[in-house]
């Protein structure tokens, strides 16, 4: 038996990074994992993904050379070639995981981990059993991609994002089902390789959590590149064979049509990791599969917290691992700040990109908020014009009584990199003059957050 101050179920970007933390504060450390140290983001997720879509985006801009005054001869994508380079960047980044492990002190246990009590972990691999305690137990399991019911996915023909980052094959005809983040980074990187691409969303927008004018300008520009967007539609049967899949969606006027795709992928949402770990036994409070915690990620068994995935949304990394520092300063006796959902940014990374932070216009008046809203277009941008990137906006939602800044919302090039000048700003509680009177670098394509803010209140000044 092996005695911690804190035992982490799970290593992935809330995991590893909650066990790191709470060594640095002086605490026994160890983390149990099944699969790979990083988890789905780093392994099979956030980062391979970025890897493939830079790809992508190579391949587009070689394709258009000529816009540049360049030429590019006899350009081919390779596959297997990009797949192979995707994986090489997430073994460098498990082998960095490891690396932190070593350098923190901490104890990681490869296998399957089940709790036999508030205190108490046994680890199982290889048939050999091992019993782990710690006076905390921080459970970071994560989640898993939601199949269809009627059609699970195969790895062949249907697959998951998994198996969207290990194609088989090039797809010749995708479809890809649901249109968030992961629906859409997989049906933008799809379609600059050459596939021919029908992304298929139940409800009546795209990316549907992102504010309205975003989602409408998104879909504009991704139609302009040759996929067929279907909202208001569902897939009411798939089925694979050797050579396809066919699949019959109704659409928004109720007509159900058959097709023919050579390969889908679907992205309907995930499923928490919470089953087996010992849970029900303890009498952990739930919500649809999903771990109620408190603002410090305390479940309601002493000793016992959970962050990230398997708790309430957003679904998001970067939020897993704020989580992550939350819960080991507060086990190590520390007061650390609550997390605020609304300033956790979300990015979509597409072509084009999309970020955003806060509430959208619709959901700041839905909660009774008079409103100023800025809107500054790519086009009014030197920067955006001479990378050749003129496409896109920035929209920022004010509280009209107090210049309370409510939300950002973006979609352009490398906006995803911009967000964050907002989420400080929201975390600091800053007000509609501190962006007005901070001096932005010119040329830059920050320099739209600031005139964005500006035109929420008349003064914009390049438009």
């Amino acid at each position: 038996m092996s005695d911690y101050d804190l035992i982490v179920l799970g290593s992935g970007p809330g995991g590893y990074v909650a066990a790191i933390r709470a060594a640095q504060l002086g605490l026994k450390v160890a983390i149990v994992e099944r699969e790979n140290l990083g988890g789905i983001c780093l392994n099979w997720g956030c980062i391979p993904t970025k890897a493939m879509l830079r790809s992508a985006e190579i391949y587009h801009y070689m394709q258009h050379a000529g816009d540049y005054g360049l030429t590019a001869a006899n350009i081919s994508a390779d596959i297997d070639a990009v797949v192979k380079r995707s994986r090489g960047v997430a073994k460098q980044l498990n082998q960095g995981v490891t690396h932190l492990m070593k350098k923190n002190k901490i104890t990681v246990h490869m296998g399957d981990g089940k709790l036999t009590a508030a205190n108490k972990l046994t680890v199982t691999k290889d048939g050999k059993t091992e019993e782990l305690t710690a006076k905390n137990i921080i459970l970071a399991t994560g989640a898993r991609a939601r199949d269809l019911p009627f059609a699970p996915a195969d790895g062949k023909r249907i697959w998951t994002y998994r198996h969207a980052m290990v194609p088989p094959e090039m797809p010749k005809k995708l479809l890809v089902i649901g249109s968030g983040a992961i629906g859409i980074e997989f049906a933008s990187f799809y379609n600059d390789m050459g596939a021919e691409v029908t992304v298929v969303e139940m409800l009546d927008r795209i990316v549907p959590v992102e504010d309205a004018d975003v989602s409408t300008f998104l879909e504009k520009a991704l139609t302009k590149q040759g996929m067929t967007i279907m909202t208001g539609a569902g897939v009411e049967e798939l089925k694979a064979s050797a050579t396809g899949v066919s699949a019959k969606i109704k659409g928004k006027d109720g007509k159900v049509v058959a097709s023919e795709f050579t390969h889908c992928i679907v992205a309907i949402g995930i499923v928490p990791n919470t089953e087996n770990i010992g849970l029900e036994a303890l009498g952990v409070e739930m919500d649809r599969g999903f771990l109620k915690t408190d603002p410090m990620c305390r479940t309601n068994v002493p000793g016992l917290w959970a962050i990230g995935d398997i708790t309430a949304p957003p679904w998001l990394a970067h939020k897993a691992s704020h989580e992550g520092v939350i819960a080991a300063e507060a086990i190590a006796g520390g007061h650390p700040h609550a997390m605020d959902p609304k300033n956790i940014p979300g990015c979509t990374y597409c072509h084009p990109q999309v970020a955003s932070v806060g509430l959208t216009e619709a959901k700041a008046k839905e909660a009774g908020y008079d409103v100023k809203v800025g809107n500054f277009p790519f086009l009014g941008n030197g920067k955006a014009i001479a990378l050749g990137e003129a496409e896109g906006f920035i929209k920022t939602v004010f509280d009209a009584k107090t210049g309370e800044l409510l939300g950002a919302h973006m979609v352009g090039a490398e906006v995803t990199e911009l967000i964050q000048g907002y989420t400080i700003g929201k975390t600091a509680e800053l007000v509609e003059a501190d962006f007005m009177h901070t001096v932005f670098p010119h040329p830059t394509l920050s320099e739209m957050m600031h005139e964005s803010v500006l035109g929420a209140y008349g003064k914009m000044l390049h438009m």
